[in-house]
Parts: structure tokens; C-alpha cells; sequence
């Protein structure tokens, strides 16, 4: 099942309700990605951030302010940095992962190049800490500028373990909290921050972004071996063809005999991959339930995201961030 495919979806929802701060969010976006004297910037910025993501993040802090009672206007800057880190990790990860497709369409690093991918990336991750400071918080700017540092190492950590079969579960995990969950936990901590909400409440929706943002990657790596492209955004086995170590390859790769082993060794160690390896991929990992024990272990972490939620105000939009959870994992159930 695809997430569009979901009836009252719960994204759906939540934009419905943040309809206002969304649209000022989406006006704070086009104003700051303008360039005067570089008019690639918004054009490579426009490619991607127009390109129909469910912009999860950014709601994820507006969502949050507006639990806590926030009546300013801090959150909508907030969102759009947040918007802008996101967006500036994928013009990078494109460029580093030699992508084709992001969110269905050609990558802006195959329309354009490397170099404005990469430099248009840094422009933004620069617009975002303009932002930032501009919420006056010294705490706002530690918390996203921290979650920037992990990102990147998260991204640096997958490169050094990528190809390497040693890779266990405990790296896998410090990678997608790294890369991925980071940047959710922030997104929800620095809304609850603004609002100034009880510190075990600002604690409570940290928990919350990092487990969700771990279901989001486990989700998203489980779906690269059994889904479409059209699904996705993306298309399926990418993961595979670059040889990445995700959830069901490091289950898989740890319950190989010594045939299967030299298989993993071959196809992704080495680089070999031949006409029908992603499909032999798929059936070891499908005979040795990695696919399975990672879908178990994206739905635990939705639960982890849920439980958080017990110290949130009672409030509509807790309902709606519950609901999220589920529609994250949605599409294994």
C-alpha cells in the first residue's frame, strides 16, 4: 500500500489544520531562496523543494509550537530552516550517491551538475542559520546546528561502513539517527523550544522526532526491496545498486551461510553485480526473514514515537502527530 493510497491521510490532516503556517511557510521558503546575482540558486532550489514532498519535517515544528500554545511567529522561520537543511542534504546525498531520481523526478545534479548541486546546497544550509538567528534563541541555533553537525556525520559514518559486511545493527542505527532522525528530533524539539513548553514536554517531543525519523529510514530501506517506484519516489533496488548496508542486508548477510556470504562478498563488497542479483537479493533476504525482522523493527519504533506522545497536552494535533506515526509505517503494514 502507498501512502497515497490511505484514506484521511494523516499528513493530509495535519497540513489541513497548520493551513495558514504552512502557507506562510511556503512564502517564507520562495522569499529566501531568491538570488540576485545567482539566479541558478532559485532554480535548482525550486526543482526540488516544488517537487511535491509531504514537507513532514517542517510540519513536524509547527505541529509542535502550536501543541505548546505558541501565538508568534518564531515557528514558521523555524519550519522553513528546517525545510532548508532537508532540502540542502538532498541536493548533497544526490551528488554522493550518483542519484538519477528524487521524489519521482530527475535529480537536480543530473539536470544541472555536481558543482550547482553542491553549491546551492551550502547556500541554503547558510539561509538556514540566517534564519535561525534570528528567533533570538540561543538555544534554537544550538539544537539545529547540532542536528547539521550529526547529519553530516551520519552521512560520513554510512560512507566509511558502506561495503563493508562488518557493518552490524549498531552502526545501521547511528547511521539513520545520524542521517535521518536527527533532523526529525530537531524539527519537533525546537517547535515545543519556541513555545516554550515544560522541559520533560520539550524532552517528550525530541523522543518523538528521533523514533519517528527511525521508522522513516527503516521503512524507506525496506521498501527499496519490496515496492515500487512509484512508491517510493525513487527506484526500487537503488539502495542495492549502490551497495548500500541497510536493515535487511546486514539481518540477511548475518544469518548467511558460507554460499550466501560469498554471494553479499560478490554483489556488494566487491561491485559485481549481475542480471538477476537484486532478485537473488530479495529471495535470501525473504528466506531468512530479514525483511520481515525489519519491519518488525520499523513498527516498534513507530510505537516509540506514540509512547512519547503521553506527555503532550491533550490537544487535537497530538492525534493528528499519533496518526503520523502510524501513516509512517503504513505502508509495511
Amino acid at each position: 500500500m502507498g501512502l497515497d493510497d490511505i484514506s484521511q491521510k494523516p499528513h493530509d490532516r495535519l497540513a489541513a489544520w497548520l493551513t495558514d503556517d504552512m502557507a506562510a511557510v511556503n512564502a517564507l521558503i520562495r522569499e529566501r531562496m531568491a538570488s540576485e546575482h545567482a539566479p541558478r540558486i532559485p532554480e535548482v532550489t525550486a526543482h526540488l523543494i516544488e517537487a511535491g514532498g509531504k514537507r513532514l519535517r517542517p510540519m513536524l515544528t509547527l505541529a509542535a509550537a502550536r501543541l505548546f500554545g505558541h501565538a508568534g511567529d518564531h515557528h514558521v522561520r523555524l519550519a522553513a530552516t528546517v525545510e532548508f537543511i532537508h532540502t540542502a542534504t538532498l541536493l548533497h546525498d544526490d551528488v554522493v550517491d550518483e542519484s538519477e531520481r528524487r521524489r519521482g523526478r530527475p535529480t537536480a545534479n543530473l539536470l544541472w551538475d555536481n558543482k550547482s548541486s553542491v553549491l546551492v546546497g551550502d547556500y541554503l544550509l547558510a539561509r538556514a542559520f540566517q534564519m535561525m538567528t534570528e528567533t533570538g534563541s540561543i538555544r534554537v541555533l544550538r539544537i539545529l546546528s547540532d542536528a547539521s553537525a550529526t547529519i553530516s556525520e551520519g552521512e560520513v559514518l554510512q560512507l566509511t561502513a558502506a561495503q563493508d559486511l562488518r557493518t552490524d545493527e549498531d552502526v545501521y542505527l547511528k547511521v539513520i539517527r545520524g542521517k535521518t532522525a536527527a533532523l526529525f528530533a530537531a524539527a519537533a524539539e525546537v517547535g515545543a523550544v519556541v513555545a516554550a513548553a515544560p522541559e520533560p514536554q520539550v524532552e517528550a517531543m525530541r523522543r518523538y522526532g528521533d523514533a519517528l525519523g527511525i521508522a522513516f529510514q527503516m521503512v524507506d530501506d525496506l521498501l527499496d526491496y519490496g515496492s515500487t517506484a512509484a512508491v517510493i519516489g525513487k527506484n526500487t533496488g537503488d539502495d542495492f545498486r549502490e551497495r548500500k548496508l541497510t536493515l535487511p542486508v546486514i539481518k540477511a548477510v548475518a544469518r548467511a551461510d558460507a554460499a550466501e556470504r560469498a554471494f553479499w562478498v560478490r554483489v556488494i563488497e566487491k561491485g559485481d553485480q549481475r542480471e538477476g542479483d537484486l532478485e537473488e537479493a530479495r529471495a535470501l533476504m525473504v528466506r531468512h526473514g530479514a525483511l520481515e525482522a525489519t519491519r518488525t523493527a520499523a513498527l516498534h519504533w513507530a510505537e516509540t514515537a506514540r509512547a512519547a506522545l503521553a506527555e503532550a497536552p491533550d490537544h487535537a494535533l497530538r492525534g493528528m502527530l499519533d496518526d503520523l506515526a502510524g501513516y509512517v509505517v503504513a505502508r509495511i503494514s
